[in-house]
C-alpha cells in the first residue's frame, strides 16, 4: 500500500460510500420510529411485529444476494468500457426477483400463521404478527428489485440516487404507518396490519421511483432494452446464490445466538438484544465503504488492472478506518451513556458495559473485514466468502458460545469476547484471501 493516499482516490471512495451510509443510517433511525409507533399498541403487538420482521428478513435474505451479483457484473462491464451492456445484469436481476419473489410471496401469505406459531407459543402474539408478515411478504419481489437497483447504482457511481430514493421511502413509511396504525387522516385504525401495509407501500413506491430514474439515467446502458441470455442469468445466479445463502445463514445465526443467550438468563437476553442492535448500526459504515470497494475493484478488473483492484480495497480500508476508530472510541469510553439510551435499570447497564467495550475494541478489524468481504464479492468470489462466513460463524463461534454460556456459565462477557475473536479471525482470513489475488482470475 502507498504511504500517502491520493486525494482523488479518497474523494472517489467517499463519493460512493457516504450516500450509501447516509441512506442506511436513515433506515435505522426510521426503523426506531416505526418500532416506537408499534410499541404504543402494547407489548403483544411489539413482540408480534418483532418476530414477523425477523421472519421477513429470513425470507428476503434469499433474494438480496442479487445486489452483489448485479453490482459485480455491471461494474465489470463499466470497467471494460462496455457501457451499453452495463444494464443487462440489472435486467437479469429484475427478472430473477420476479421469478423468485412471486411464488415466495404466495407461499408465505398462506403459511404466515403457521410459521409464526412454530416460533411463538402465545396465540395473541401470532395474531398480531401474522397480518404484518403477510403485508411484508406480498412485496418480496419488489424488495429484490430494489436491491438489484442498488447494485446497479453502486456499480455506475450513482449512489446519490439510491440515497435520495431511500429517504423518500422512509419518510413515506413513517407517514403511512402513523395514518394506518392509529387511523389518522381518514384511514381506519389497522394496528399491526397498518404497519405492514405502510412499509409495503413505501417499498413499492421505491421500486417505481427506481424504474423512473433508470429510464432517465440507464437507458444508454441497455435498461429494459435487452434480455439477458440464459448464460448471463446463470452467471448472476452463480454469483448471487452464495451471497444469498450467506445472508440467510447469517440471520439464522443470530436466532441461534439468542437461543443460546436465553439459556444463560433473561437479563442477559435483554442486554444482548440491545448490544446486537447497536452493533448492527455500528457496522453500517463498514458495509457502505465495502460496497464502494466492490465497485472500484470490479471496475479495475474490467480495465484489466488487478494491481489497481488490489490497491482500491486497501485504500478504502484506510479511509474507513477513521470512521471505525471514532465509533470504537465512543463504545470503549462511553458505554454507560450509550446503553442508558436503551436500558433503564443500572444492573442491566453494568452487565452490558464490557461487552460493548469489546465491540468498540474490535470494530476497526471488523470494519476492515467487511470492506474486504465486499471487495471479494465485487471480484466475483462469492462462493469463497460464503464458505468462510458460514464456517467461522456456525462451525466455530456458535459452538464456542454455547460452551462458554449455558455449559460453563461464563456469561455475556465471555460470549462477546468469543464474538470479537470470531469476527477478527474472519477479517484476517478475508485479508489473506485478498492478498493471494486468486480472485483476479475469476471471470464475470
Amino acid at each position: 500500500m502507498a504511504v500517502k493516499l491520493d486525494p482523488a482516490r479518497r474523494r472517489q471512495i467517499l463519493s460512493l460510500a457516504l450516500p450509501i451510509i447516509a441512506g442506511m443510517t436513515s433506515q435505522n433511525i426510521l426503523n426506531l420510529v416505526d418500532t416506537a409507533m408499534v410499541g404504543a399498541l402494547g407489548p403483544t403487538a411489539l413482540a408480534g411485529v418483532g418476530m414477523a420482521s425477523f421472519l421477513n428478513f429470513m425470507a428476503v435474505a434469499m433474494i438480496i444476494g442479487l445486489s452483489s451479483a448485479v453490482q459485480a457484473t455491471a461494474a465489470r462491464r463499466v470497467g471494460e468500457g462496455r457501457l451499453d451492456e452495463a444494464g443487462v445484469p440489472l435486467n437479469g436481476g429484475l427478472l430473477l426477483s420476479l421469478a423468485f419473489g412471486i411464488p415466495a410471496a404466495l407461499a408465505l401469505w398462506f403459511l404466515s400463521e403457521d410459521l409464526m406459531a412454530a416460533l411463538v407459543d402465545d396465540p395473541q402474539v401470532v395474531a398480531q404478527g401474522a397480518p404484518y408478515f403477510q403485508a411484508r411478504a406480498v412485496v418480496i419481489a419488489a424488495v429484490g428489485m430494489n436491491f438489484a437497483f442498488r447494485g446497479f447504482w453502486s456499480a455506475t457511481h450513482n449512489t446519490k440516487l439510491y440515497m435520495r430514493t431511500l429517504l423518500i421511502m422512509h419518510v413515506t413509511n413513517v407517514l403511512l404507518n402513523y395514518a394506518l396504525i392509529f387511523g389518522h387522516f381518514g384511514f381506519p385504525p389497522l394496528g399491526t396490519l397498518g404497519a405492514g401495509l405502510g412499509t409495503a407501500v413505501s417499498i413499492v413506491l421505491g421500486t417505481v421511483i427506481y424504474f423512473l430514474l433508470a429510464a432517465r439515467h440507464a437507458s444508454e446502458a441497455g435498461f429494459l432494452a435487452r434480455l439477458p441470455s440464459p448464460s448471463q442469468l446463470r452467471a448472476l445466479l452463480r454469483l448471487g446464490l452464495p451471497a444469498s445463502v450467506q445472508q440467510f445463514l447469517f440471520a439464522a445465526g443470530f436466532t441461534a445466538l439468542f437461543w443460546i443467550i436465553a439459556k444463560v438468563g433473561t437479563n442477559e437476553l435483554a442486554v444482548a438484544n440491545v448490544l446486537i442492535n447497536i452493533t448492527l448500526v455500528a457496522i453500517l459504515p463498514g458495509i457502505g465503504f465495502g460496497i464502494a470497494a466492490a465497485t472500484l475493484a470490479a471496475q479495475a478488473l474490467g480495465r484489466g488492472d488487478p494491481d489497481d483492484a488490489y490497491r482500491w480495497a486497501w485504500d478504502v480500508v484506510r479511509v474507513g478506518s477513521v470512521v471505525f476508530c471514532a465509533l470504537g472510541g465512543l463504545m470503549v469510553f462511553l458505554p454507560a451513556p450509550i446503553l442508558a439510551v436503551f436500558l433503564r435499570e443500572p444492573p442491566l447497564i453494568e452487565l452490558g458495559m464490557w461487552p460493548l467495550r469489546l465491540v468498540g475494541l474490535g470494530i476497526l478489524v471488523d470494519g476492515a473485514g467487511l470492506v474486504l468481504m465486499q471487495a471479494l464479492l465485487g471480484a466475483g468470489a462469492s462462493a469463497v466468502v460464503m464458505r468462510v462466513a458460514v464456517i467461522t460463524q456456525w462451525g466455530v463461534f456458535l459452538p464456542i458460545a454455547y460452551m462458554l454460556g449455558p455449559v460453563w456459565g461464563h456469561g455475556l462477557v465471555a460470549i462477546w469476547l468469543a464474538m470479537m475473536l470470531y469476527r477478527g479471525a474472519q477479517a484476517l482470513i478475508f485479508a489473506q484471501i485478498w492478498r493471494r489475488r486468486a480472485w483476479a482470475l475469476i471471470e464475470v
